[in-house]
This record gives structure tokens, C-alpha cells and sequence, in this order.
């Protein structure tokens, strides 16, 4: 779904976004986004490498 806005509706989107919430806060609301963005990968990128432990663990216990 996302994949078909396309620059239109991204220009579309920043401006209702510009209006709502006025110039001032904007960049603050886009500084939590990337913010909260890059957490959520840190977390997710932790949580792929302790599956990856515990698979080599379960491997290793099991030869």
C-alpha cells in the first residue's frame, strides 16, 4: 500500500502534516520519528542476534 504514493502524495502528506501541526513543531515531531526509527532497529537488529546464539547453542548441544 505504501509502496504506490509516490512523490505527489509524499508533498501531499508533508503539507497536511505542515498545516496540523505548524512549522515549529514539525521538526521536532520528525527528530522523535527518527528517533523512535532507529530504536526499533537496534532493538529488532539485538533481538535477530540472540536467535542467532541460541540457534548455534541448539546446534552445538545437539552434535
Amino acid at each position: 500500500m505504501l509502496s504506490n504514493i509516490g512523490i505527489p502524495g509524499l508533498i501531499l502528506i508533508l503539507i497536511i502534516a505542515l498545516i496540523v501541526f505548524g512549522p515549529k513543531k514539525l521538526p521536532e515531531i520528525g527528530s522523535a520519528f527518527g528517533k523512535t526509527l532507529s530504536e526499533f532497529k537496534r532493538t529488532t537488529a539485538s533481538i535477530i542476534d540472540d536467535e542467532d546464539e541460541n540457534l548455534a547453542a541448539s546446534k552445538k548441544e545437539n552434535s
